[in-house]
């Protein structure tokens, strides 16, 4: 199974590839897509360039799903609400693809990769280069794309397992029943 990681950003949007074949984790790709060429002020023309280079690394490398980080709520709501739009162009591009698009917080991707979800930009490098036994460090934003592609990988062996062994059912209680939440 070929994952496509993505972590979105306004500026620069992450990209990681990777194969997975049972337990083996093989590198096959990363990068950014930056858009700080065009004016700031230009959020149509940054968002065609996030939305047209997804769509150019899922015909490149066709993967056959992909994860994108969730976005959290910052300090300051406008850069929250940019992001948000990068990261819209982002899915955009990958359902347009006809790919399957998994979520993970940046903390279940941290969490994933470190065994703690406060790690720091360099400690995701260093892990994300010894899994994948890179040469060298990855760059901060597709090292967290890489992260998320691993994290899904890792995430999808443990839903394998319990779909084998188990059947998953909604549960009764977490529905509305009667007009009450339980």
């Amino acid at each position: 199974m070929r994952i496509l990681g993505i972590d979105p950003g306004l500026q620069t949007t992450g990209f990681g590839v990777i194969d997975v074949q049972g337990q083996r984790l093989q590198y096959v790709a990363s990068g950014t897509i930056k858009t700080t060429a065009l004016e700031r002020g230009d959020l149509p023309g940054r968002l065609k360039v996030l939305f047209d280079g997804i769509g150019e690394i899922t015909r490149q490398y066709q993967p056959d799903e992909a994860c994108v980080e969730i976005v959290f709520v910052n300090v300051n709501p406008q850069s929250t609400l940019m992001l948000g739009q990068a990261r819209g162009a982002c899915l955009a591009a990958l359902v347009s693809n006809n790919l399957p698009v998994a979520e993970y917080t940046a903390l279940q991707m941290k969490k994933a990769m470190t065994g703690h979800g406060r790690a720091a930009k360099s400690q995701i490098q260093e892990m994300t280069k010894r899994l994948l036994q890179l040469p060298g460090l990855p760059g901060t934003d597709a090292a967290d794309a890489l992260g998320l592609a691993i994290t899904h990988a890792h995430a999808q062996r443990t839903r394998d397992a319990l779909e084998k062994n188990t059947t998953l059912q909604r549960r009764q209680h977490a529905m509305y029943k009667a007009g009450r939440s339980y």
